[in-house]
């Protein structure tokens, strides 16, 4: 290691004048200091990093510091940056880099008050190299391998090698082209070993991979990336390490994959990972005969979930203890957000989120963000979706490919309050715009057990009345009915067999151009309903409904629907208690078909032509109301009118 020195001249017996001498009498001598810092110290010194360190140095902290070429920390040094350092890149591409050779050390002291930052000025992707790391950990490449960034020789046969310790970092604008194969990545991490301690790290705008592992056994905790424009983790040579809490996320168009496995499995571990993006694209990618074993997996927004690129084995990859399902969405509730790294202070906030794909475990939405409906959204049996007070959920208007389904098995929590309902609608509310809500569950129904759905094709009906698919409290459901096919539409809501451990209360279905509410046998219970023109019924019901439904209101003031209420099929008896319908369009109140009944008490129809219609001939006395069997001559008018002013959110819009 080389050092600073003092020399000092000896003094010569008798009075020979060299240069270096200022006096040579008898008074005591000069002494000069020489220094012998390298060029690079002296470099560092005055804030300027560049060329080969090849001695222990320590940057001031809270500095910042030009990187203006590259700069190697050679075999036998250490580098430490401490909290609050700054090193700030110039735009000079490949020729601009900071890499830790074999042997070397790097320790980057960084805390959540004063992260430390390596990033060029205009922090675009492709302005520098970024980081690189070389151990003498285990790779499938061998010892002593090439690195195809810079030719840096890495592996060995030490996997708790230790190349130093990075804490609190943020990187910026890396991903330099270096040939028509190659780039730059965030951190690009060769053959490192199990002793290097990474956490807390951020890769962000990068026009290659955010973090690299070329081998080794090197583990990561805390790792933020955004928009790093090939794969934000990529590894290879049979890397084995671990990588636990990551938040990636993807806001711009293009990018590869969240995760790029490639070449020899080594089955690297990835606890609690969440990826979230607003253009579509991969999340898991696969090459040759990678693989990995994943838990705590949220993905958000892909188009493709899992992609075995070469076609792989399924069984190299484990999620949640099982075989990779490309299939499934995975959404875990063991979901990381960009809150848990606030000291990063990303430019990016996602505010808008696409919603698609299928569930199988259980999914949080969040009610900051609003989630855009793309396309069919599919709770499985075994998966819950939760909807806390307040979110919205805003649905493209494309018609049946839109809606949400809530399989046999399956479960949704809607927790809306008063103050801050949950809402489901298009942008314009427009009936038919998208296909809305269908719950599917085990209940009795006339259709038998796992009879098929009109709608979806959806397997519904069993044994267990009692049955439970969830809660759904204070939702707002506008612009549903969307057509399938000439005989069928999606409903508002459509409650296939649901059963009565289902809670379904203070509800509000606008614009739909079918049912508002249906029931498809099932023995659930509704309370306080708002239906606002709905164009066929408002609430129909069938296959042998029992439930009950509390306070109803109902409105008309678009001419040309159907009913208030349509019955069919077999009489299960229905109970409706507090019934308010009202029309400013004349038309059809309570219409009964086949041998459909109800029994209605405190019942008020206004401004329907008709009030009672037996569609079939069934029997007037199949109609209870208020103790008495119907009549087609009855005014309705006597009870009391349901009381909406203050149901303030009933019709609350996007």
């Amino acid at each position: 290691m080389k050092k600073s020195v003092f020399k000092i001249l000896n003094i010569v017996t008798f009075c020979f004048v060299t240069l270096t001498f200022i006096n040579c009498g008898s008074e005591e001598p000069d002494i000069i200091m020489e220094s012998t810092d390298s060029v690079v110290i002296e470099s560092l010194k005055s804030g300027i990093m560049n060329g080969n360190l090849d001695e222990d140095f320590t940057l001031d902290s809270n500095q910042t510091y030009n990187l203006s070429g590259s700069f190697i920390v050679e075999s036998g040094a250490t580098l430490t940056i401490p909290a609050g350092t700054t090193i700030m890149a110039l735009n000079g591409g490949t020729s601009v880099y900071i890499a830790v050779l074999k042997g070397a050390k790097i320790n980057v002291l960084g805390t959540e008050a004063s992260p430390v930052f390596m990033t060029s000025a205009s922090e675009n992707p492709g302005d520098w190299g970024g980081l690189t790391i070389c151990g003498d950990a285990t790779t499938t490449s061998g010892i002593n391998a090439e690195a195809e960034v810079g030719g840096f020789i890495y592996g060995g046969t030490n996997d708790a090698d230790n190349s130093g310790a990075i804490n609190y970092l943020i990187i910026k604008g890396t991903g330099a082209q270096i040939n028509a194969d190659s780039q730059y990545n965030g951190i690009s991490l060769y053959g490192v070993g199990a002793g290097t301690s990474i956490s807390n790290v951020a890769v962000i705008n990068g026009s290659d991979d955010g973090v690299e592992f070329f081998g080794g056994t090197v583990s990561v905790t805390n790792l933020f990336l955004e928009n790093n424009e090939d794969d934000a983790v990529d590894w290879t040579e049979g890397w084995s390490g671990t990588l636990t809490n990551a938040y990636i996320t993807h806001t711009v168009s293009g990018f590869s994959t969240v995760f790029e496995g490639d070449k020899d499995n080594g089955n690297p571990k990835f606890n609690n990972i969440t990826a979230v993006s607003t253009v579509g694209g991969t999340a898991l990618q696969f090459k040759k005969q990678s693989g990995a074993t994943i838990t705590g997996l949220s993905l958000t927004g892909y188009d493709t979930s899992i992609d075995m690129k070469d076609g792989g084995d399924l069984a190299n990859v484990l999620i949640e203890g099982a075989i990779a399902d490309p299939s499934l969405a995975y959404t875990s509730t063991a979901r990381v957000t960009a809150a848990n790294f606030n000291w990063v202070n990303s430019s990016v906030s996602i505010t808008t989120l696409p919603l698609q794909g299928t569930i199988a475990g259980k999914v949080t939405l969040n009610a900051s963000i609003k989630y855009i409906l793309n396309s069919s959204y599919i709770v499985k049996a075994g998966g819950e979706l939760i909807i806390p007070a307040g979110t919205n959920i805003e649905a493209k208007s494309d018609g049946s490919a839109v809606y949400i389904a809530v399989l046999k098995g399956g479960k949704i929590d809607i927790q809306g309050t008063e103050n801050n309902p949950v809402i489901m609608s298009s942008t314009n509310a427009n009936p038919g715009d998208w296909g809305g809500l269908t719950v599917c569950g085990d209940a009795t129904t006339t259709a038998g057990i796992n009879a098929e759905a009109e709608v979806g094709g959806f397997i519904y009906g069993g044994s267990n009345d009692a049955d439970n698919s969830g809660s759904i409290k204070y939702l707002v459901i506008k612009g549903t009915g969307a057509q399938i096919n000439a005989d069928s539409q999606y409903n508002g809501i459509s409650l296939y067999a649901v059963g009565a451990g289902t809670t379904i209360e203070n509800v509000s279905i606008v614009n739909g151009a079918d049912d508002g509410l249906e029931f498809f046998g099932g023995t659930v219970s509704v309370t306080n309903v708002y239906l606002e023109n709905n164009e066929d019924d408002s609430v129909d019901w069938t296959e042998g409904w029992n439930g009950t439904l509390t306070n109803t209101y109902i409105s008309h003031t678009d001419a040309g629907f159907s009913t208030a209420f349509e019955g069919d099929k077999d009489n299960n008896n229905p109970k409706f208690i507090n019934l308010t319908a009202i029309s400013t369009v004349g038309g059809t109140g309570l219409q009964f078909k086949k041998t459909s009944g109800a029994t209605i008490t405190n019942i008020w129809l206004e401004g329907y032509e008709k009030n009672i219609d037996m569609k079939d001939g069934g029997d007037l006395a199949n109609v209870i109301i208020d103790g008495v069997a119907a009549s087609i001559n009855a005014d309705y008018k006597t009870g009391t009118k349901v009381d909406i002013s203050t149901w303030t959110w009933r019709n609350t819009g996007l």
